[in-house]
């Protein structure tokens, strides 16, 4: 991955811990939460909705989706661990985040064909409010 991608990957992830920690601190989240919510859209997007966005974006084939289901699981809840361990300092929440994500791309790459690739990197560089909300609205 080239540095912008890394760039904009790390970017959506600090965006991500941040509004997770002022969500603890205002007291928004329960232990019954699946993700950091931001009124109705979770700012974490489940496996099943990074799956739907992927395959609208990427054109997937069903072979291909179903080969990314336990990538994306796996993903999620990692993603999810990292976030709910309140003793991780900002600097390893990080870290454990880049680290799953790259994972997973790598993972997912292998599946896609030379055309999706090219198009998952022109996605990973644009904001997606579809999965995640209006992240703008939920800094003010």
């Amino acid at each position: 991955m080239n540095r912008i991608q890394l760039l904009a990957i790390g970017s959506t992830l600090t965006l991500s811990l941040i509004l997770t920690a002022a969500a603890r601190q205002a007291g928004s989240t329960s232990s019954g939460d699946q993700g950091v919510s931001q009124g109705e859209k979770s700012i974490v997007p489940s496996a099943a909705e990074q799956l739907t966005f992927l395959a609208g974006k990427l054109n997937l084939t069903d072979d291909q989706q179903e080969k990314m289901k336990p990538i994306l699981r796996e993903m999620h809840d990692a993603t999810m661990k990292v976030m709910q361990d309140e003793s991780l300092s900002r600097e390893d929440r990080m870290s454990k985040l880049r680290d799953s994500h790259y994972k997973a791309d790598a993972k997912i790459r292998v599946i896609l064909n030379d055309e999706q690739k090219k198009k998952l990197d022109q996605v990973e560089h644009e904001p997606h409010p579809e999965l995640h909300g209006n992240l703008n609205d939920a800094k003010n």
